[in-house]
């Protein structure tokens, strides 16, 4: 139970990261945006360390590394696909792609559902799916630029989970802190490469900096459910983050919630309860 509550509160904080880092990306060149929100991020973690204790060993900086490069490519490209829209679209099939492979890890390294579990976990990717239906018009259909985008975010949040797990158990924040080093430096690397392609417009401070405080915090809630439950089960509650960042766009942006998306959110609560049960 502690894990499920651990990876729900994951995915409520991804949902929101995702959204205001969409809305930066709007603003401005997305490495700009990113280049706010991921320092917020590693600040964050630094003020973590003294209390839930980092251990740094060849492990926890290899996976955490590794976790920071994913990481660096999940910003760039989510935030870019966000920032193309439609978002109650694009955004639930980056969830779902993102699902798939730490399920797929999970399963191969031995874990097992009981009956519950079963049915919970496709009926959770189905939710997924239901939650970025839309109504048909063309005006909501994602460019092929746009659903490119949404899927290489999807592995590359895949990897940064799946490599996070991979991390000793008793590691602490370690491999968080060492993987936002690692994305920020790559970021840093790539705005000063591209940094006559980035445009004259300023960065939106407060909501890109606020994204990465998200991010931060959706990061470790699952590093803390993964060591707490399995994989298979966390990475799949993890995935139902579009809820959230459907909601938001349906508030703040006033974009349609339709009625396959609500039926969705009901899915996706059936799904958590039966998830809960294994």
């Amino acid at each position: 139970m502690l894990a499920l509550l651990l990876a729900l509160g994951s995915s409520l904080a991804y949902g929101c990261a995702d959204f205001l880092g969409g809305l930066g990306a709007r603003k401005a060149h997305v490495l700009r945006t990113v280049l706010v929100a991921a320092p917020a991020s590693l600040a964050v973690e630094l003020l973590l360390w003294p209390v839930l204790g980092a251990t740094f060993t060849w492990a926890s900086v290899g996976w955490g590394a590794a976790s920071g490069v994913a990481s660096a490519a999940a910003f760039a490209l989510l935030y870019k696909t966000l920032a193309i829209g439609p978002m109650n679209v694009l955004s639930p099939i980056t969830a779902l792609v993102s699902a798939a492979l730490p399920v797929a890890v999970g399963l191969l390294q031995g874990e097992r559902l009981g009956v519950a579990g079963l049915a919970g976990l496709p009926l959770a990717l189905v939710a997924v799916v239901m939650v970025s239906a839309g109504h048909g018009e063309s005006s909501s259909r994602p460019s092929r630029t746009a659903l490119l985008l949404a899927f290489g975010a999807g592995a590359a949040i895949a990897l940064q989970l799946v490599f996070l797990h991979q991390a000793p158990s008793d590691s602490g924040v370690a491999p968080l802190i060492i993987g936002r080093a690692v994305s920020s430096a790559v970021t840093l690397a790539a705005a000063a490469v591209m940094r006559r392609r980035l445009g004259p417009e300023k960065p939106a401070y407060t909501i890109s900096a606020a994204s990465g405080v998200l991010d931060s915090l959706a990061n470790l809630l699952f590093l803390l459910a993964a060591r707490s439950g399995d994989l298979t089960v966390v990475a799949v509650i993890t995935a139902l983050y579009p809820a959230g960042t459907v909601l938001l766009a349906r508030a703040v942006l006033a974009e349609r919630v339709h009625r396959g998306q609500l039926v969705g959110l009901g899915t996706a609560a059936v799904a958590v309860s039966l998830l809960a049960l294994t």
